[in-house]
């Protein structure tokens, strides 16, 4: 049985460490657990041709829209708040309470 849970959660600041974005900062946006993938803010932008589409409130504009494509969660890396540095997690257990843990600093990042 395979475990959902990922070591990144919303809200968090990453670092991409692989691809054509490899080098850039930004905010998780969306996790996928189950895909373990992440959608980060600014980062792997795909473009799409939409056409035009008559919703119930009225008419989607057509054209081409570009959005954040999600990335695989082995391709980014957690930036730690305390130290900056692009780093490991670490799980520490207190009172049966998952800590996530820098592994450089060895500070609490929860």
């Amino acid at each position: 049985m395979t475990q959902n849970h990922l070591r990144i959660k919303r809200e968090d600041t990453v670092e991409v460490i692989a691809g054509n974005d490899k080098g850039v900062r930004g905010r998780v946006l969306r996790t996928y657990p189950k895909m373990r993938r992440v959608v980060i803010e600014g980062v792997n932008i795909r473009k799409k041709h939409q056409s035009p589409v008559q919703a119930g409130r009225g008419q989607v504009q057509a054209g081409i829209i570009q959005f954040e494509a999600p990335l695989h969660i082995s391709n980014v890396m957690l930036v730690c708040p305390r130290c900056e540095a692009a780093t490991r997690v670490g799980i520490r257990r207190d009172a049966g309470v998952r800590i996530r843990v820098c592994k450089k600093c060895g500070e609490d990042i929860d």
